[in-house]
């Protein structure tokens, strides 16, 4: 079975925006692009949904959930140190 297309952010971005302005139907820009014509309507759909959000955010970004992902870096970080540690001391390699 062959392996699914992976497209950019930027690109659907350029496909929904398209669909928006509806020059062209979902079909014609689903065979311009090589992309089946429902997820052209479902990347409009998600384009169209959470437009709203950059304007609520006003450019402010969710401090909370920033602050999870470092804490879950730095402890993954941690960990990764202590798995180092322990193989440089299994191995007999010491650290400078």
């Amino acid at each position: 079975m062959g392996q699914r297309k992976q497209f950019t952010a930027g690109f659907k971005a350029k496909i929904a925006v398209e669909a928006i302005k509806g020059h062209r139907t979902a079909q014609e820009i689903g065979s311009i692009y090589s992309v089946h014509p429902t997820q052209v309507t479902t990347w409009k759909k998600q384009l169209i949904q959470e437009a709203a959000d950059i304007f609520t955010r006003g450019g402010v970004y969710d401090k909370e959930a920033i602050e999870q992902e470092k804490a879950e870096l730095y402890e993954q970080i941690g960990r990764l140190q202590m798995e180092l540690d322990w193989l440089q001391k299994k191995s007999g390699i010491l650290r400078r």
